[in-house]
């Protein structure tokens, strides 16, 4: 199976910073206004929700694989909940690449592969290099076509 950019740590990274920050920030608005809030204790929330999301980080990196398969594409990831997902070819639709600043920042792109079937049924494959990312968006588009010709 093959696993992620290392690089897409620092994307994750970043990603368990924000929501710490934000609670940082609310914390000392909140006491520079008068508010009675207990500066320590919003700062220590903000440094565990920090460290947490970096524990994850780390985690979710280690157990991120996919496989390109004959007949499906198979992904395994999940911290606390372990999910993993077979995506027959004949249920693409179509398939995309996302490059978002920060993924474009750290020289990394994602796979979204959409679905036939409920709202929502999308599939994202991040931490890829654009050049990998393309490869496979173009793999997993044959594959889809192929499958389609072969279900009629």
């Amino acid at each position: 199976m093959e696993s992620l950019d290392p690089r897409v740590r620092l994307a994750w990274v970043v990603g368990a910073l924000v929501p710490g920050a934000v609670i940082a920030a609310v914390a000392v608005v909140a006491v520079r206004i008068g508010a009675p809030v207990p500066l320590t204790a919003a700062l220590a929330l903000a440094a565990v929700v920090v460290t947490l999301g970096l524990v994850a980080a780390v985690y979710r990196y280690r157990v991120w694989r996919f496989e390109v398969r004959d007949d499906s594409l198979f992904i395994v990831r999940g911290v606390l909940t372990r999910v993993d997902t077979s995506v027959p070819y004949v249920r693409v639709q179509h398939v995309d690449t996302r490059r978002g600043p920060l993924e474009r920042a750290l020289g990394l792109a994602s796979v979204v592969v959409y679905t036939a079937g409920s709202r929502g049924a999308d599939i994202t494959i991040p931490g890829l290099t654009p050049a990998r990312a393309g490869e496979l968006r173009e793999q997993l588009r044959e594959l889809a076509t192929e499958s389609e010709f072969d279900a009629v």
